[in-house]
Parts: C-alpha cells; sequence; structure tokens
C-alpha cells in the first residue's frame, strides 16, 4: 500500500496539534522527503530488519509522528538562515528515527548519525543520497568510539541496551547541551537516575498513546 503525501499530512496532524509553539503543519517538500523516506524503508526491510513495523500508516504514526513530535519540542523555530550551527547526534539509529525526520524538520542542524550496524549504516547513507540532504553524516561504529566536539542536542530513541546507552549518550552532549529521549513512561525514572548531570524536564506526552514518552534534559554545568 502506498500513501499519497495528502494521506502522511493527515496521518501527521495529531502530532502537529499541540501548543508547542511551531508551525501546525508541514511543507510541500518536508512531506516529499517523507513519502520519498517512506518508499526505501520499506524496499529495504524487505531485506534487512529495519524495523518491525510493516504497515506504511503504522510506520507514519509510529516512527514519523514520535520523532517530528520531538523535532517540534527541541526546534520550535526551523529557520534555516543558522548556517548548519546547531550540531544534533542521534545514537543508535538503526533505520534513521529520529535523526533523519528531525533533519527534515529542522534544515538548519547538522546532523551525525551513530549505527554500529554496516548494513543498517548503508542503508542511512543511501538514503541520505536518494533524499539529497546536506549536512548530514554516517559514522559506523559504538557511540563510546565517536571523536569531535560534544553536540548541541543528543537524540536516542528505543535502543537495546538503554541503560547502558543512555549514560553514553549522555556524555555525547555539550555545555548547555540537551538531551531528547524518546521512552516509554515507565523508563522515565530510570533515565533521570542514569543521567543525573542533566536537569531533566517533565515528560511530554506522545500523542496517540499511553505509554510513549519525551523527556528532555539539559547540561547545564561546563563540564
Amino acid at each position: 500500500m502506498q500513501l499519497n503525501e495528502a494521506r502522511i499530512a493527515e496521518l501527521l496532524k495529531p502530532f502537529l496539534a499541540d501548543n508547542a509553539p511551531t508551525p501546525d503543519s508541514l511543507s510541500a517538500d518536508q512531506l516529499k522527503y517523507i513519502s520519498m523516506y517512506i518508499d526505501i524503508l520499506l524496499h529495504w526491510n524487505e531485506r534487512i530488519n529495519l524495523t518491525a513495523v510493516r504497515e506504511p500508516e503504522e510506520i507514519v504514526t509510529r516512527h514519523f509522528g514520535e520523532s517530528i513530535f520531538a523535532a517540534r519540542h527541541l526546534f520550535p523555530s526551523t529557520d534555516d538562515s543558522l548556517g548548519k550551527s546547531i550540531h544534533v547526534i542521534d545514537v543508535g539509529s538503526g533505520a534513521g528515527f529520529p535523526g533523519l525526520p528531525v533533519r527534515i524538520w529542522a534544515p538548519q542542524i547538522r546532523l551525525t548519525l551513530i549505527e554500529s550496524n554496516q548494513k543498517k549504516a548503508t542503508f542511512l547513507r543511501e538514503t541520505v543520497r536518494k533524499l539529497g540532504l546536506d549536512h548530514v553524516d554516517v559514522f559506523t561504529g559504538r557511540a563510546e568510539s565517536l571523536s569531535g566536539p560534544r553536540a548541541d542536542v543528543v537524540t536516542l530513541r528505543a535502543v537495546e541496551r538503554f541503560e547502558t546507552i543512555l549514560s553514553v549518550a549522555a556524555d555525547l552532549v555539550g555545555p548547555q547541551g540537551r538531551l531528547a529521549v524518546l521512552v516509554g513512561a515507565g523508563q522515565v525514572g530510570k533515565a533521570r537516575e542514569l543521567a543525573p548531570a542533566l536537569l531533566w524536564g517533565a515528560p511530554i506526552s506522545l500523542p496517540l498513546s499511553s505509554e510513549r514518552r519525551v523527556i528532555i534534559g539539559v547540561k547545564n554545568q561546563a563540564g
């Protein structure tokens, strides 16, 4: 089943309807990117296991909806005049969520996708190439091995070894930077416990789910 862009827009409405100070709709270009991304994902998912979600409409709501929702709370302004001055690292990118939808939402960012699985990293590079997204790098390796400056924003979603990887993700956050985690409600307390150096905001409930949350922490110390 192929989704047209009007149907994608309709499915994403609940994720754009809260009171966040952001646009309440996606542009034609953004919808085109998402439509192309879905086609690439479905094609590759026949060969390698990128996502257990197989239905296109559920892919839109579960993967793109959650990612766009998080992006709106991280980047209320999507002004591209900043010249790629914001560096975002997505840890354990897998099929590219939430990192690539965040980049589609916020064109002003530079994005590094971290994925240790070679086949998934190849998928990410192919998706970036076909979508024509600039300032997106794919690091094939473990997050602990990434060198270079710390990030303004780090994102993390539904990865294995959550308790291990959360502290690694927190270490990638620069001074005054933010860590955004998409988790189940039962993991919110654990996130706070594992990354005490961050000042955590209240968890934000995701639309269409009683269990899913976005929680954002700020590293407010100089180290």
